[in-house]
């Protein structure tokens, strides 16, 4: 977010490189994790349920996060009950990874791998919801069709 001259922020357009390198994150660090889980030869149906819900709640809870940390920002109304339900989401989400994970009989590769694609998911998906609040801003560009001529012997382009 930029300042104008008047000192009111105004919201730049997200480059295309940046929202598909966001996308792309999100796709990399959630599908690792769900790859991991179903890959995972040891751990037992109901464990790789639990992180597979600790997986989606965090998600939400970011996603929801973002969103009410920017509608304060833009003077949006937002209500202190909300933003903190938000907030314990996420914390609630990252302790149960991190409890879930120290407890785990997994080497430390295998927890630091759920740990980092998790982080990763996390990250990549407040990137992907602010690109798609930024891109709502702007109008979509709309492409005038060509005139057709009605020349019979001068081809259409």
């Amino acid at each position: 977010m930029t300042y104008s001259n008047n000192l009111q922020p105004t919201a730049l357009q997200p480059t295309g490189a940046f929202v598909g390198a966001a996308w792309a994150s999100l796709l990399v660090g959630t599908l690792a994790y769900l790859i991991g889980l179903w890959n995972a030869p040891t751990m037992q149906l109901n464990e790789k349920g639990y992180y597979f819900t600790v997986l989606v709640l965090g998600l939400f809870a970011a996603i929801s996060l973002q969103k009410t940390v920017r509608d304060k920002a833009e003077g949006i109304p937002v209500t202190g009950i909300y933003a903190g339900v938000c907030w314990s989401a996420l914390g609630i989400a990252v302790l149960l990874l991190v409890i879930g994970l120290f407890n785990a009989t997994l080497s430390f590769s295998e927890k630091g791998f759920y740990g980092m694609s998790f982080t990763l998911a996390l990250f990549s998906v407040i990137a992907v919801q602010k690109n798609v609040r930024d891109l709502a801003l702007f109008p979509a560009a709309e492409v005038a069709p060509a005139p057709l001529s009605l020349d019979l012997n001068k081809p259409n382009d």
